[in-house]
């Protein structure tokens, strides 16, 4: 058995992959889109997967866009995406300067949470050891939820 990927369902192709890729700098690896089921599928890798994605070896990340409109619900009950960062605060500081929240600072060095467009939670988690505290990080409050 081999992990393919997860699937998220968004509602704006374009406001999401400005966050997927622009801001959290994935690449599209593939797109399909079935006229007759009216829908598009969008696979992205995540910078350090990108060559074994290609080979469709890594996991990668599936944006459903559903053409006729839908509410969604429960991106919290979803659970969350997780991925590795080289640096947690230049992460953190680069969403922000784009506009992202910070839900959960990593006050700790190692993990911070943010959401996508369409509420899905996202971990970022230090790659190795935690960063020793820094400000402003360590007294940053949360926001909202994650």
């Amino acid at each position: 058995m081999r992990y393919l990927h997860t699937m998220v369902r968004v509602t704006d192709v374009d406001a999401s992959m400005d966050f997927y890729c622009n801001k959290l700098g994935m690449k599209e690896m593939r797109r399909y889109e079935s006229e007759a089921g009216r829908f598009t599928l969008i696979y992205l890798a995540a910078r350090d997967d990108e060559g074994a994605a290609g080979s469709e070896k890594a996991p990668l990340l599936e944006l459903t866009y559903n053409w006729d409109p839908e509410n969604y619900t429960g991106g919290r009950s979803f659970g969350h995406l997780a991925y590795e960062v080289d640096d947690i605060y230049a992460t953190c500081q680069h969403l922000m300067d784009n506009g992202v929240t910070i839900n959960r600072p990593p006050r700790d060095g190692y993990m911070a949470f943010i959401k996508s467009p369409d509420g899905i939670s996202i971990e970022l988690l230090q790659k190795g050891k935690a960063k020793d505290k820094a400000e402003p990080w360590a007294s940053m409050p949360n926001t909202g939820t994650w």
